[in-house]
């Protein structure tokens, strides 16, 4: 249970507290990495659009070491996955919502080789909590769970997590079990662990060369992998685990770990979560990569019976998008919003943006609220606000934090979290 910042006790998951007014509706808050159901989708509307360093800013405060990890929010507290200046600890913070003031952290060590890319830094999975405890993954330096109040519940070795690259992907809660996709490296496998316990449910290995494809033939280990976050859902009738790996997307039973289908058309690198609409998964890849959209009601390969479409070369992908009134958009890498058609795959618009701090590049995922306006940040720290709208791109603002970052926005009670590489902030009225 958590203590709402005002003044209920509640249980967090899976019921949502509502409470609207005439201006902005109090939702969900923000459990784990994309949001309530994983897709970047907030029900809350009306929430702020305009903002500066002097203005709109409620708290803004300093971290320790650059991150990539986004926030998650229950009732009165803030979790964020956090690296430190010693270089072997690997940390988790929890700070007060109403104040943005530290009210515990908790390190673990990490002393082994743990290579990354130099704008990837340790600590860069997001943190996930059902309001009873909260979960860390640090690659090799294991998975830990606390309780909302920084008492150790466990901890998992889980093995070693080695890739040039780092790590990314976020575990999920769902139905009293944690799931990770631990990787990319040889050790890639996707884990069930139980949530109270920590004792690993089931195991599936990802191998990086399946069946020994033409394409994954040419690729090496350093060039292959998921960083993709598993997404859960209801279709056709069943609950799926879905996952987008290299050069397919697979869906599992998430009791027992099963495949259920999978079907190839992605390519050697994935970093973006699975998106949903009505019974069909959409799974993108990165660099330059593939885009396919697959109905989600067959049985085994159903790369030739259910994949509805396919983009052979799209612009490159770092962060997930959204789907919003049977749209598609997405921020991509090199600074371009783009909007497709769900059913079809068409391209219905793009757009170039670059802020005030003059750099276009963009790691950060969409966010979108129940009003249907968009949000993402950008490496300079411009935090662009659009609507989606199958008719054409429209800006609705462009706020500049003049700090950079890799992050995503996270909502939670009519405020915005935004964490740069400086500092998390938290804007609202």
């Amino acid at each position: 249970m958590v203590r709402s910042r005002r003044g209920f006790v509640w249980s967090i998951f899976p019921v949502l507290w509502v409470l609207c007014d005439a201006t902005v509706c109090l939702s969900d808050d923000w459990l784990q990495w994309r949001g309530a159901s994983g897709d970047g989708v907030s029900t809350e509307v009306g929430l702020p659009q305009t903002w500066s360093r002097e203005k709109g800013v409620v708290w803004r405060v300093e971290l320790p070491a650059a991150g990539n990890s986004t926030p998650v929010i229950a009732g009165d507290r803030i979790f964020l996955t956090q690296p430190s200046a010693e270089k072997a600890q690997r940390g988790l913070l929890c700070l007060d919502v109403q104040s943005g003031k530290t009210i515990w952290s908790r390190t673990v060590e990490w002393s082994g080789p743990d290579p990354t890319h130099s704008t990837n830094p340790v600590c860069s999975s997001s943190a996930v909590t059902d309001g009873e405890r909260v979960l860390a993954w640090f690659g090799s330096a294991g998975l830990h769970c606390w309780d909302v109040e920084g008492r150790l519940l466990w901890s998992r070795d889980l093995g070693v997590q080695r890739h040039i690259w780092g790590y990314g992907s976020s575990p999920v809660i769902a139905d009293g079990r944690v799931y990770l996709n631990f990787g990319p490296g040889e050790n890639s496998a996707l884990y069930a662990l139980d949530v109270k316990s920590g004792e690993v449910l089931w195991q599936r290995a990802e191998p990086l060369d399946r069946d020994g494809t033409a394409e994954a033939k040419f690729q090496s280990a350093d060039y292959t992998g998921s960083w993709s976050t598993p997404v859960i859902r209801t279709l056709a009738g069943r609950s799926q685990l879905l996952l987008s790996v290299p050069f397919r997307v697979r869906s599992f039973d998430p009791a027992d770990g099963r495949e259920l289908w999978v079907c190839e058309g992605t390519n050697a690198l994935c970093y973006t979560s699975p998106l949903v609409h009505a019974d069909s998964v959409i799974a993108m890849g990165g660099y330059n990569g593939m885009t396919v959209c697959v109905r989600a009601d067959g049985d085994g390969d159903v790369t030739g019976s259910q994949r509805v479409w396919r983009h052979p070369k799209t612009q490159q992908r770092i962060g997930s998008g959204v789907v919003y009134g049977g749209h598609i958009y997405i921020h991509n890498d090199p600074g371009i919003v783009e909007c497709f058609d769900a059913l079809t795959g068409e391209l219905k618009w793009e757009q170039r943006l670059s802020g005030p701090g003059g750099k276009g590049t963009n790691w950060s995922s969409v966010t979108v609220t129940g009003d249907g306006v968009c949000y993402t940040l950008n490496q300079s720290g411009d935090c662009f606000v659009w609507r989606a709208s199958p008719g054409g791109f429209e800006q609705i603002a462009v706020n500049s934090l003049g700090e950079s970052s890799n992050s995503s926005v996270a909502i939670s009670n009519g405020r915005l979290f935004l964490r740069t590489h400086q500092a998390l902030w938290c804007i609202g009225r």
